[in-house]
Protein backbone atom coordinates (compact mmCIF):
# COMPACT_ATOMS: atom_id res chain seq x y z
CA UNK A 1 0.00 0.00 0.00
CA UNK A 2 1.26 3.48 -0.81
CA UNK A 3 -0.21 7.12 0.32
CA UNK A 4 0.72 10.29 -1.57
CA UNK A 5 0.45 12.98 -0.29
CA UNK A 6 1.14 16.40 -2.68
CA UNK A 7 2.02 20.32 -1.51
CA UNK A 8 3.96 22.81 -2.89
CA UNK A 9 0.43 24.36 -4.80
CA UNK A 10 -0.48 28.20 -4.51
CA UNK A 11 -1.51 31.25 -6.42
CA UNK A 12 1.12 32.17 -8.66
CA UNK A 13 1.32 35.24 -11.50
CA UNK A 14 1.94 34.39 -15.15
CA UNK A 15 5.94 33.51 -16.01
CA UNK A 16 6.47 32.81 -12.25
CA UNK A 17 7.62 29.46 -10.47
CA UNK A 18 6.23 26.50 -8.36
CA UNK A 19 7.62 23.41 -7.12
CA UNK A 20 5.31 20.72 -6.43
CA UNK A 21 6.10 17.82 -3.74
CA UNK A 22 4.65 14.28 -3.43
CA UNK A 23 5.71 12.29 -0.70
CA UNK A 24 5.10 8.92 -0.19
CA UNK A 25 4.23 6.86 2.76
CA UNK A 26 5.69 3.38 1.16
CA UNK A 27 8.88 3.04 -1.11
CA UNK A 28 8.38 4.19 -3.97
CA UNK A 29 11.68 2.53 -5.35
CA UNK A 30 9.67 -0.72 -6.38
CA UNK A 31 6.91 1.68 -8.47
CA UNK A 32 7.85 1.37 -11.94
CA UNK A 33 6.14 5.40 -12.64
CA UNK A 34 5.66 8.15 -10.74
CA UNK A 35 3.15 10.90 -12.28
CA UNK A 36 2.19 13.84 -12.19
CA UNK A 37 -1.51 14.46 -13.50
CA UNK A 38 -3.77 17.16 -13.65
CA UNK A 39 -7.78 18.35 -14.05
CA UNK A 40 -8.72 22.04 -14.74
CA UNK A 41 -12.56 22.52 -14.10
CA UNK A 42 -15.06 20.60 -16.95
CA UNK A 43 -11.84 18.65 -17.99
CA UNK A 44 -10.90 15.35 -18.41
CA UNK A 45 -7.78 14.92 -16.04
CA UNK A 46 -4.98 14.68 -18.21
CA UNK A 47 -0.95 14.00 -18.46
CA UNK A 48 1.47 16.12 -17.07
CA UNK A 49 4.90 14.19 -16.58
CA UNK A 50 5.70 10.85 -15.55
CA UNK A 51 9.51 9.08 -14.88
CA UNK A 52 10.13 5.52 -14.42
CA UNK A 53 12.45 3.98 -11.87
CA UNK A 54 15.34 4.14 -14.17
CA UNK A 55 14.21 8.19 -14.38
CA UNK A 56 13.00 8.02 -18.17
CA UNK A 57 10.48 10.62 -18.82
CA UNK A 58 7.68 11.71 -20.47
CA UNK A 59 6.04 15.14 -20.91
CA UNK A 60 2.91 16.50 -22.38
CA UNK A 61 3.48 18.89 -25.31
CA UNK A 62 1.95 22.05 -22.83
CA UNK A 63 4.88 20.70 -20.53
CA UNK A 64 7.57 20.52 -22.50
CA UNK A 65 10.42 22.85 -22.48
CA UNK A 66 8.63 24.44 -18.98
CA UNK A 67 7.64 21.20 -16.47
CA UNK A 68 10.74 18.95 -14.98
CA UNK A 69 9.85 15.57 -13.16
CA UNK A 70 12.18 13.89 -10.56
CA UNK A 71 12.04 11.42 -8.13
CA UNK A 72 14.24 10.96 -5.15
CA UNK A 73 14.00 7.26 -3.85
CA UNK A 74 16.06 7.79 -0.73
CA UNK A 75 13.11 10.45 0.42
CA UNK A 76 10.06 8.95 -0.69
CA UNK A 77 9.10 11.95 -3.02
CA UNK A 78 8.32 12.81 -6.74
CA UNK A 79 8.59 16.54 -7.59
CA UNK A 80 7.42 18.93 -10.75
CA UNK A 81 9.17 21.75 -10.94
CA UNK A 82 7.28 24.80 -13.00
CA UNK A 83 8.25 27.51 -14.63
CA UNK A 84 7.00 29.76 -16.89
CA UNK A 85 3.50 29.05 -15.92
CA UNK A 86 0.56 30.23 -17.54
CA UNK A 87 -3.03 31.21 -16.61
CA UNK A 88 -4.00 27.82 -18.42
CA UNK A 89 -1.66 25.25 -16.16
CA UNK A 90 -4.56 26.25 -13.53
CA UNK A 91 -5.83 23.10 -12.36
CA UNK A 92 -5.89 20.79 -9.43
CA UNK A 93 -2.43 18.88 -9.88
CA UNK A 94 -2.59 14.94 -8.77
CA UNK A 95 0.37 12.80 -7.94
CA UNK A 96 0.11 8.87 -9.01
CA UNK A 97 2.03 5.79 -8.66
CA UNK A 98 2.10 2.63 -11.25
CA UNK A 99 3.59 -0.70 -10.60
CA UNK A 100 3.53 -0.89 -14.54
CA UNK A 101 5.69 1.66 -16.92
CA UNK A 102 2.69 3.51 -17.63
CA UNK A 103 1.18 6.74 -19.19
CA UNK A 104 -2.31 6.36 -18.73
CA UNK A 105 -4.74 7.53 -15.67
CA UNK A 106 -6.13 4.02 -15.90
CA UNK A 107 -3.24 1.98 -15.69
CA UNK A 108 -2.13 4.11 -12.00
CA UNK A 109 -2.53 2.04 -8.58
CA UNK A 110 -2.56 4.93 -6.15
CA UNK A 111 -3.35 8.39 -6.25
CA UNK A 112 -2.82 11.38 -3.87
CA UNK A 113 -5.94 14.71 -2.77
CA UNK A 114 -4.30 16.71 -5.48
CA UNK A 115 -3.05 19.90 -5.00
CA UNK A 116 -4.69 23.44 -6.87
CA UNK A 117 -2.35 25.11 -8.66
CA UNK A 118 -3.72 28.80 -10.08
CA UNK A 119 -1.92 31.18 -12.04
CA UNK A 120 -3.08 34.95 -12.76
CA UNK A 121 -2.88 37.01 -15.93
Amino acid sequence: QVQLVESGGGLVQAGGSLRLSCAASGRIFSMNSMGWYRQAPEKQRELVATITSGRNTNYADSAKGRFTISRDNAKNTVYLQMNSLQPEDTAIYYCAASYLIARLPKAYDYWGQGTQVTVSS
